[in-house]
């Protein structure tokens, strides 16, 4: 095969990136190693900044947002016998969107369907050759098992941070954090016990009520990384969430159901540079992972292939202005959501000893009293324009 652009991950950055090159007239190819049915189940992020939501407007993909999403205005800051409400859209002019990948996803697979876009899925032994020069090319097993050869202007990683592509890059570089906690999340068909996200600080670690429509409820609990979920009971998570969010106070009550989902999370941060080398490109999680409390991954993802979209376009008419940017002006914001995301994290999880304790405290009261504390969390979590 021929093509402008070879992507390799079918997530959201890849299918994304596909369906802005379209826009500009180039083709693309798109090699996904998982199957399409196993992509689009995948549970992952559930927010989306205002840029983000703006964007899939732009592009004709804002349809089901504005009609199943749910517009939240802020969230809520807890500590025991405290909770304190941030209006982003009062502090920064604002909002987010309770939108979750999975729906994303469906968007963008839909779209690429429709349009023709060529999406292989289930490929195996996915290998980049000749990245340096000017005719870089993939190599893959097809589900049919047979062996497979994409040339192109462009190769484009989006294919996660076990896949093949930074590990072309020569002399990658990486920074790494790994937390010394994770979450244990689960899903319940239950309406919210909230209008809005609770981020809870509690002696016995953090726990979070967030939501993925008005009738199913994402929660998560702090726990050890080498967590065993067998040994947690529906019953026992119930209880362990009430205590932790507050049932009770001030009149809020938790509404426990049936528990469909459990997992656990491992939290890390990680970022790899340069996220280019000749004419490959890395975008999404190829490039960067952020632990989720500061909500920043899939929206990263999102802000990564903006930026790259128009840089491909412009190499492959001669001008490679945008393209040697490109690197630096994406670890810009990753960066900085990378370090927002570890001040989210290290504030409202309980770690360290009971100094650490009385400091994460303070900060959470310094936040919710003071006009720029609170207004600078709201900057970040609300989200950057796309391109700063």
């Amino acid at each position: 095969m021929r093509t402008q652009v070879a992507i390799i991950g079918a997530g959201p950055s890849g299918l994304l990136l596909s369906h802005l090159l379209a826009a500009d007239g180039v083709e693309s190819v798109v090699v996904e190693t998982r199957s399409e049915e196993y992509v689009l189940a995948r549970i992952r992020a559930g927010v989306l900044e205002s840029s983000s939501v703006e964007l899939l407007r732009s592009i004709g993909l804002g349809d089901r947002i504005d009609h199943e999403g749910i517009e939240h205005r802020g969230i809520y800051l807890q500590w025991p016998h405290e909770r304190h409400h941030l209006d982003f859209v009062d502090l920064v002019g604002r909002s987010v969107w309770i939108y979750g990948q999975t729906e994303v996803q469906k968007d963008l697979v839909a779209a690429r369907h429709a349009a023709g876009q060529q999406i292989d899925y289930e490929a195996t032994d996915t290998a980049l050759h000749d990245v340096d020069t000017d005719h870089p090319y993939l190599t893959y097993v097809d589900r049919e098992s047979r062996p497979q050869r994409v040339d192109a202007d462009v190769i484009v990683g989006c294919d996660g941070s076990f896949g093949p592509s930074r590990a072309a890059i020569p002399a990658l570089q990486t920074w790494e954090r790994t937390y010394p906690f994770a979450w244990l999340g689960v899903l319940a068909d239950v309406p919210p016990s909230t209008d809005e996200l609770i981020y809870a600080w509690h002696p016995d670690g953090f726990a979070l009520h967030s939501m993925r429509s008005h009738t199913v409820s994402r929660f998560y609990l702090q726990v050890s990384p080498d967590e065993d979920i067998a040994t947690w009971s529906d019953d026992q998570i119930w209880d362990a969430l009430a205590t932790r969010l507050g049932h009770g106070q001030d009149g809020w009550h938790l509404t426990p159901c049936r528990i469909t989902e459990k997992s656990v999370l491992p939290m890390r941060s990680h970022v790899a540079t340069p996220m280019r080398h000749h004419r490959l490109f890395l975008a999404g999680d190829a490039a960067h992972i952020v632990p989720p409390t500061g909500a920043k991954g899939l929206n990263l993802a999102i802000a990564d292939v903006a930026m790259l979209a128009p840089a491909i376009a412009a190499l492959l008419n001669g001008d490679e202005s945008l393209a040697d940017g490109y690197s630096d002006r994406a670890l810009r914001r990753v960066w900085r959501c990378t370090h927002f995301s570890w001040w989210m994290t290290t504030m409202l999880h309980r770690h360290g000893d009971a100094f650490d304790t009385q400091l994460q405290l303070s900060q959470l009261r310094w936040i919710t009293s003071s006009h720029s504390g609170a207004q600078g969390l709201a900057e970040n979590y609300a989200g950057l324009p796309l391109g700063s």
